[in-house]
């Protein structure tokens, strides 16, 4: 499964994105403010695959991320989306 993370970190939304993934052992991909968990200690436990998209990155000045996070394009988000049996988001 994977999860779409769009809302920055301490929100309800995001804390129940990352609670639902963990507990389903899902992939996140982190888009628009999602990206924002990158520079935070919330992807330090999680288990699953991590990605970011560059774009979004960009536009917010976020540089730093975790060891585990992947960098990806809209392109590359779209072929992991077909290439999962379930999608979920956009928290």
């Amino acid at each position: 499964m994977l999860v779409l993370i769009k809302s920055a970190p301490e929100t309800p939304e995001a804390r129940c994105a990352m609670r639902l993934a963990k507990n389903s052992s899902a992939d996140v991909v982190l888009i628009q403010n999602g990206v924002y968990h990158c520079d935070g200690e919330c992807l330090e436990d999680f288990a699953g695959s991590v990605y970011a998209i560059q774009d979004d990155r960009d536009m917010r000045g976020v540089k730093a991320s975790g060891g585990n996070v992947r960098i990806i394009s809209y392109e590359e988000l779209v072929d992991l989306m077909a290439a999962n049996e379930k999608v979920v988001g956009m928290f």
